[in-house]
């Protein structure tokens, strides 16, 4: 997939590249407070939701039709270009119908391919630019499945926006970042433009600014932000609603580092890092095959002697042994049990091949 990064709206018109406006556009005024003070700092992209897929009945499901006029009016007097969610064809029919300027596709639509698929077809010639925030679930071809069915219906000015997560273990998070699910989308399609939710994912107003921040500290391109001239008042997600004040300091407290590491006069010396880097890479690869050569010969004994593969004992040990070095070697035991958790079934795969002279599913 190519994409032409906004044509409208560069996103070397400015970095980072800002969205803001209130979760729900409430009423003519509040929009229009809200695109005046927005001009001033200013962003790029005014926001405000129109159609407002609630998880439960009876809570503020917007404005409908009557929002679009209040954005349409917002813009008449400001300038600043618009976006509003859709969720279906009819959506669709009347953002367009209003002028707006770009559509963003929302987490709980994502998770639906036949709904996504329909918004495509309505959307099939025109040229209009299409922001797709990741499913609710943590699916990273869901999301993309998505994105391939906008782009094959002729859109070609696209972007993601990561919102996080939902998951049933708690968190300090509305919403769990996994950040290295949007990172790998990012790692597939370098050139599609990727922006962070940070209101989204924190659902709280203290947790905007580190949330932001991290984002931007890993090359994210931009930010969507919910601003509400009176956020305490709000229909829709009061606590994670800033004022625009408060959003202008946010801006002025991020730290906004070189995007490229070209940029830099140190270069030379993170590209000899990088070599070592690259070197040590090499040496966990080669050290990690030579463990699995071992893993086949245990993988011989065992068939030779009638033993079981898996040894819940022994796979105690080693858990309880990694443990032990990665607080020694000062790193993280989350993250080495997970690397050893994929070495224990690489190495069951490789012993069930000696056993079986093939591949056993179950034990992938």
């Amino acid at each position: 997939m190519e994409f032409n990064l906004f044509s409208n709206w560069s996103l070397k018109s400015g970095y980072p590249f800002l969205m803001a406006g209130p979760c729900s556009a409430e009423n003519a005024e509040q929009v229009l407070a809200a695109a005046r003070e927005l001009k001033k700092i200013p962003i790029h992209l005014f926001r405000a939701g129109v159609w407002k897929p609630r998880t439960r009945p009876n809570s503020f499901e917007g404005a409908g039709e009557e929002g679009l006029k209040w954005i349409k009016a917002a813009k008449d007097e400001t300038g600043l270009p618009s976006t509003v969610e859709v969720a279906s064809p009819l959506h669709v029919e009347l953002a367009l119908k209003y002028g707006v300027d770009v559509l963003w596709i929302g987490a709980r639509t994502m998770v639906s391919p036949f709904t996504v698929q329909s918004i495509a077809d309505s959307l099939s010639g025109t040229d209009i630019p299409v922001i797709v925030k990741n499913p609710v679930n943590p699916d990273i071809d869901l999301w993309i499945g998505g994105i391939e069915r906008i782009y094959n219906n002729g859109i070609t000015q696209l972007a993601a926006i990561h919102r996080g997560f939902s998951t049933y273990d708690k968190s300090k998070y509305r919403n769990k970042p996994l950040w290295e699910i949007p990172l790998e989308l990012k790692r597939r399609y370098p050139d599609l433009p990727l922006l962070c939710d940070p209101s989204h994912i924190g659902g709280k107003r203290e947790l905007l600014l580190p949330l932001a921040q991290k984002a931007l500290d890993l090359n994210f391109d931009g930010l969507m932000i919910e601003v509400h001239p009176s956020p305490d008042e709000a229909l829709s997600d009061a606590q994670q609603q800033i004022t625009p004040q408060v959003f202008s300091d946010l801006l002025k407290a991020l730290i906004i580092r070189k995007r490229n590491a070209e940029e830099s006069v140190a270069y030379s010396s993170l590209e000899e890092l990088r070599i070592i880097i690259d070197k040590l890479d090499e040496h966990l690869l080669e050290t990690l095959s030579e463990r699995m050569s071992y893993s086949e010969k245990i993988g011989v004994f065992k068939k030779e002697n009638d033993i079981a593969i898996f040894q819940p004992e022994r796979w105690n040990e080693i858990v309880n042994r990694v443990k032990f070095l990665a607080a020694e070697k000062n790193l993280s035991e989350d993250i080495v049990l997970k690397i050893f958790d994929f070495i224990q079934k690489e190495s069951i795969r490789k012993q069930s091949s000696v056993m079986y002279g093939k591949v056993v599913e179950g034990n992938r």
